[in-house]
């Protein structure tokens, strides 16, 4: 089956998780009513000139059925309304449902569209199953040029993609949270996407060194692609 539209793209993915069994979290799938095969591959524009790309889902994207809305999302979503004018306050920026005018700023996404059990991180084996069709939604359906990842994983998920003195010099380090890394990524028909990834720590409240720095870090980043566009 060739792949033509976003349709087919999410199509793809399920055959491929149908192809060979790998963990998901299937409790957290049938309390939301949810078939665990079917991918939640992506929310907000495909139009948007920034990507946002996470680790993997939580309990709170299954159930909302789009990626970026627990915790970390939240942060997420207020940041994106901020930097384009609108800024929600009390109780309504609690809600990471109030905040669905954000997907309209940027594309969202994980480099595994499934739920891990435990919330721990895939393995390589089930990343390298998946990463063709992250590749495919970036190179060939979404029309932005800037990611920002979320997350060691997540920015090491586009290392292949770039210089590997790079990614192994200062994307080792903190210098990379100041730094854009230029990555073209294959596309259909052999033609290749250039993108600037654009790292930042995981929003995730565990996230002791960097959490309550985070906002002011995602605000730096769009302020500096949103000028640039």
């Amino acid at each position: 089956m060739s792949i033509e539209t976003i349709a087919d793209l999410i199509q793809a993915v399920r055959r491929e998780a149908e192809a060979e069994t790998f963990p998901i979290d299937e409790p957290v799938y049938r309390r939301a009513g949810r078939d665990p095969i079917d991918p939640i591959l992506f929310g907000g524009s495909l139009e948007a000139p920034v990507a946002i790309v996470g680790r993997d889902l939580g309990k709170d994207e299954v159930a909302a059925g789009q990626p970026l809305i627990g915790a970390g999302g939240r942060l997420v979503r207020l940041g994106l309304l901020a930097a384009h004018g609108q800024r929600v306050e009390g109780p309504r920026g609690k809600d990471p449902l109030s905040l669905q005018g954000a997907l309209a700023y940027a594309l969202l996404t994980n480099t595994v569209p499934y739920k891990p059990p435990g919330n721990k991180a895939y393995a390589e084996s089930v990343r390298r199953r998946f990463r063709p069709f992250l590749a495919r939604l970036l190179a060939n359906f979404w029309s932005g040029g800037h990611i920002l990842t979320l997350g060691t994983e997540a920015f090491q998920w586009f290392e292949p993609y770039g210089r590997s003195d790079e990614f192994s010099g200062p994307g080792r380090t903190d210098a990379r949270f100041d730094s854009a890394f230029s990555c073209r990524i294959p596309g259909a028909s052999g033609v290749p996407r250039d993108v600037l990834v654009h790292p930042l720590p995981h929003p995730s409240p565990l996230n002791r060194r960097w959490y309550s720095r985070f906002p002011e870090m995602l605000a730096g980043r769009l302020t500096e692609i949103l000028k640039g566009s």
